[in-house]
């Protein structure tokens, strides 16, 4: 039997921005990179440049945008925006501290820390809304790179849906898996297994780096 034809993913989270530092819920609002964010870029794309990828698609927002051109920069490719990576829209919840909200929506800042599978806030995307575009805009560029490689960079809250559905991870999955900023993880896809996670939140080209563990 031949062996089946490898695509070779690296899922990039974005680098650290005001969001991040501040305990901001950021969905679309569009925070640019701050000055260790800068450098995590330029580290990530230092880090990806072995692995010699096609092409880096992006989240439209300018922290991935960001990101993506160092890694672009670094390896020499194109850029290409998709929307279906773009970060949850979270409605009325958007740029506003955490402590902000937990005050506020009681119930619902209890569902996100125990359970945010079932999160409903107004004017948001639902955690499946955000499965099941992130997978197709994924699929569709597993397909035009087909046994390549290629480098994604979105947003923690695009990240752990996605892997839950690559890997088949029932819910509630949100807190079992981490994505620090700057970090990439490694999928692969072929036809008979479809996609197989190889590498989990890579930090070790971060330097001075501590976890976002909030």
């Amino acid at each position: 039997m031949k062996e089946p034809e490898r695509t070779t993913i690296l899922l990039a989270r974005h680098g650290e921005c005001r969001g991040n530092t501040e305990g901001l819920f950021r969905g679309r609002v569009d925070f640019p990179l701050n000055e260790r964010g800068l450098r995590q870029a330029a580290e990530l794309g230092a880090a990806l440049r072995p692995y010699r990828p096609e092409a880096v698609v992006t989240s439209p927002l300018l922290r991935a945008k960001s990101t993506a051109r160092a890694i672009a920069d670094a390896c020499s490719i194109r850029v290409e925006e998709d929307e279906g990576i773009n970060n949850i829209s979270l409605g009325v919840w958007e740029g506003r501290p955490k402590t902000e909200i937990a005050k506020h929506y009681p119930e619902q800042w209890r569902t996100w820390l125990e359970n945010p599978e079932e999160l409903t806030v107004e004017g948001a995307e639902s955690m499946d809304d955000v499965l099941r575009r992130s997978m197709a805009a994924l699929d569709r560029a597993v397909a035009k790179y087909r046994g390549k490689t290629f480098a994604a960079v979105t947003h923690r809250t695009v990240i752990k849906p996605l892997l839950a559905g690559c890997l088949g991870i029932a819910s509630p999955y949100f807190w079992k898996v981490h994505m620090d900023t700057g970090s990439y993880s490694i999928l692969v896809h072929d036809d008979l297994h479809g996609y197989s996670l190889f590498s989990l939140n890579r930090t070790d080209h971060l330097s001075g780096f501590t976890s976002e563990w909030v």
